[in-house]
């Protein structure tokens, strides 16, 4: 059974920082999993991709977050990790991740069968 769960998420003041992880678990061959995203959910219940990674490491950013964020992987620990810096208010929404084998990696959620069900980021001024 694929499993995706997420932590670290919290409650920071504008220009925190916060690392989220999602450990995954129950994919039979690496491959299944080839393209692991963040996405983020709003207080307005708005949803969207946040940052891509591919088994190979390439990662995809959306502009609003670029120099701000950063994804990775440790495979050996099926954990991918999103660091988060000079967090602001915009950036409160529940995190969550989602795998699939859907390359190129992109934002279409109804893509990704395996999903987590997120932490609640908070970012206050």
């Amino acid at each position: 059974q694929v499993q995706l769960e997420e932590s670290g998420g919290g409650s920071v003041q504008a220009g925190g920082s916060l690392r989220l992880s999602c450990k995954i678990s129950g994919y039979a061959y690496p491959g299944q999993k080839y393209c692991m995203v963040w996405f983020r959910r709003g207080p307005g219940n708005e949803r969207g991709g946040v940052a891509a990674i591919d088994i190979y490491g390439s990662t995809t950013y959306i502009e609003s977050v670029k120099g701000r964020v950063t994804i990775s992987q440790d495979n050996d620990e099926n954990t991918v990790y999103l660091d988060m810096n000079n967090l602001q208010p915009e950036d409160t929404a529940n995190y969550f991740c989602a795998a699939d084998w859907v390359p190129p990696c992109g934002w279409g959620y109804g893509e990704y069968t395996g999903r987590g069900k997120g932490t609640q980021v908070t970012v206050s001024v």
